[in-house]
């Protein structure tokens, strides 16, 4: 079945209401939906309060209710109007205080006056509560406000999921993307539904080259543990790898590549997204700020970069209330779904050619029409295509793969590969493994 942009958009708002933080049950209800997508899903959790290098797996967050009212008792903000009106991660509180203690305790955005702020208190004990510079400046000074957050934390289950997609071979590609966010559609319900699509697609993918590994897991602390438990088989399998974050806008794609710049996960991306995507914004790997930070840091140093849309921390409407489902579209959705299949399909299409040394017996090129990969009368409608199949042979010294081939020969990657089939089929090529 084909996934459209409207089925994508339609699953973005079946999750975008759900209270979601770095270890939450919102993360286990998030995870059973995408299960019932992809059923090879497997959810699996790390211990709370387990150490993860210099981390900690923070205790489970959960909360029932979160408001400030008035002295009539009105309730003014509300966390179940809109879940990013407490701060993600508050203690618990019940009491009435003045104006000038909650002040100490409230976050808002002076320029942008309709924006209620994401804000996170993780790893310190703190409580308060977000709201709009419109909203906050209806607050009375000289009146007296009821504070409630019911909130507690469980030693439990940090929760993320994995799948493991096999292909051919084990090398590995990897996609990650975000389970801890509340209620924002760019950043990061996006990163989840793009996620999954590609999920199910790759697993009605015939002949897969490389075995595929995608991960959901929270922000930072997630990669962390993640990288921990796993790290040797990270290093050893993986050949390419992508965070999928902030990919549901319409607007200008953003490219952040690896550590390094130039690894396979790059030189694909930035072929698909030259071919296809002109324009693009590339960012440098010092304007990182997800996970990518965990998987290309130097001790780990995975080949993995982003391929985003509206880049996360370069959109105004990022961290707040105006990062909602008007902000994302299935057009958007759409469109990163589709660039990053043809990211992957890049990958799976790359070969790494060489010419079969008995062929290189003669100095000469071989007589391409005993192998009726040329026509044995010579026309001149023919001379570019002639050209593109010698031009193959000779830049297939097992040293330059076909992406960089394609990008020599500006030349269509699918083009390059089919010819260099053709070649493999006729014995004056093979394929080198590395």
């Amino acid at each position: 079945m084909k996934l459209t942009g409207k089925d994508l958009y339609k699953f973005a708002a079946s999750l975008y209401p759900i209270t979601r933080s770095v270890s939450s049950p919102g993360n286990l209800e998030t995870l059973k939906l995408i299960k019932k997508k992809v059923s090879n899903l497997e959810i699996k959790s790390f211990n709370s309060g387990s150490k993860v290098y210099s981390w900690k797996i923070p205790y489970e967050w959960h909360i029932k209710e979160a408001y400030i009212a008035n002295s009539k008792g009105k309730k003014i903000i509300d966390f179940k109007k809109n879940n990013l009106h407490v701060l993600n991660y508050s203690q618990p509180i019940n009491k009435k205080i003045n104006y000038k203690k909650l002040l100490k305790h409230l976050y808002f955005i002076k320029s942008q006056p309709n924006a209620i702020p994401y804000v996170t208190s993780y790893y310190s004990k703190n409580w308060g509560f977000c709201l709009s510079y419109n909203q906050f400046k209806k607050l009375k000074k000289n009146s007296s406000y009821k504070v409630k957050i019911d909130s507690k934390f469980i030693k439990g289950k940090m929760y993320y999921g994995e799948i493991l997609i096999k292909g051919k071979g084990k090398k590995e590609i990897l996609l990650s993307t975000n389970i801890c966010h509340p209620s924002m559609g760019n950043n990061e319900t996006s990163g989840i539904v793009v996620t999954t699509a590609l999920a199910k697609w790759i697993n009605n993918l015939r002949n897969r080259k490389y075995s595929y590994r995608i991960i959901y897991i929270p922000e930072t602390i997630g990669s962390i543990a993640y990288i921990q438990k796993n790290i040797k088989n990270l290093k050893k399998y993986i050949v390419a790898g992508f965070v999928v974050v902030c990919v549901g806008d319409n607007r200008n794609t953003s490219y952040l590549p690896s550590r390094e710049g130039n690894t396979l996960a790059d030189r694909a991306a930035t072929y698909v997204l030259n071919k296809y995507n002109k324009g693009f914004k590339k960012y440098s790997f010092l304007d990182r700020g997800s996970d990518e930070r965990q998987f290309c840091n130097f001790k780990v140093n995975l080949p993995v970069c982003s391929i985003m849309s509206s880049k996360y921390g370069e959109y105004k409407e990022y961290h707040t209330s105006l990062d909602n489902l008007k902000f994302i579209s299935s057009k958007g959705l759409e469109k990163s779904f589709k660039l990053l299949k043809k990211i992957l399909m890049v990958l799976e299409t790359n070969k790494l050619p060489a010419m079969f040394k008995d062929n290189y017996r003669y100095p000469c090129e071989p007589k391409l029409s005993s192998y009726n990969l040329r026509n044995h009368l010579s026309i001149k409608e023919n001379y570019n295509h002639d050209k593109l199949i010698s031009n193959i042979l000779l830049l297939s010294n097992g040293k330059r793969d076909i992406i960089e081939i394609s990008d020599i020969l500006k030349e269509d990657i699918f083009k390059i590969s089919e010819i260099s089939f053709a070649l493999e089929k006729a014995k004056l090529i093979k394929q080198v493994t590395k």
